[in-house]
């Protein structure tokens, strides 16, 4: 079981008005709703950090970002870990890497994972791992990097994500740390893309995305 609980957002739930917030004019027609403020990412994030450094805090962190959409919330969560780490009075070594997962083709998992920056990860060795997703969405691209990850023998490899999806394609994975669980509706912003558009956005909004759904 993952070892904090998540924040739910609902499948009812609204989300706030675009006209609340400041929308780029070149992404207002793909969005509907805003669904979880900046502000409220950040403040949840602080709160993981705390998580991972209460179970994680021992011993040398690697912590591994997924590329690209974690770059976001993987700057984020380290900023608040570093300061925690500086004001504790056992303060530990960390040391980042990063690694690309390529699985996704416009809307559709398409079940097709590439590996890209695996061949520099012996130095996880005995090492405490955190791998830091933006998305857990079938679970089946983090049980394939959990798995390659072994062959290194971490002293430990925990994955912290900032959303994880209720879907009914899921694997049954769980990540030890989870930001937000969201309904199964795709979500864009705060580095989370859409053929790399909207990862510039502050917020995570459900994407309607216009004039680029997936053929069949």
């Amino acid at each position: 079981p993952p070892l904090t609980s998540s924040c739910p957002i609902s499948d009812e739930e609204q989300g706030y008005d675009l006209d609340l917030f400041c929308i780029p004019k070149h992404y207002a027609s793909d969005l509907e709703r805003v669904y979880i403020p900046h502000g409220l990412i950040l403040d949840r994030t602080e709160r993981l950090a705390r998580e991972i450094m209460r179970e994680m805090g021992g011993h040398h962190i690697v912590a591994l970002c997924v590329l690209k959409g974690g770059y976001k919330f993987f700057a984020d969560l380290l900023d608040y870990i570093k300061a925690l780490n500086r004001n504790s009075d056992r303060s530990i070594p960390m040391t980042v890497d990063f690694i690309r997962l390529k699985s996704y083709c416009n809307d559709q998992s398409t079940g097709e994972i590439k590996v890209i920056g695996g061949d520099d990860l012996s130095t996880l060795t005995g090492k405490n791992v955190l791998i830091v997703e933006d998305i857990i969405d079938t679970g089946k691209t983090m049980k394939t990097l959990l798995q390659l990850l072994k062959q290194y023998n971490p002293k430990m490899v925990k994955v912290a994500s900032l959303l994880v999806k209720r879907t009914p394609r899921s694997v049954g994975y769980r990540p030890d740390f989870v930001g937000f669980e969201v309904p199964d509706k795709f979500v864009v912003g705060y580095a989370l893309d859409y053929n790399e558009y909207f990862r510039d956005l502050n917020r995570n909004r459900e994407g309607e995305v216009q004039g680029m759904k997936s053929s069949s």
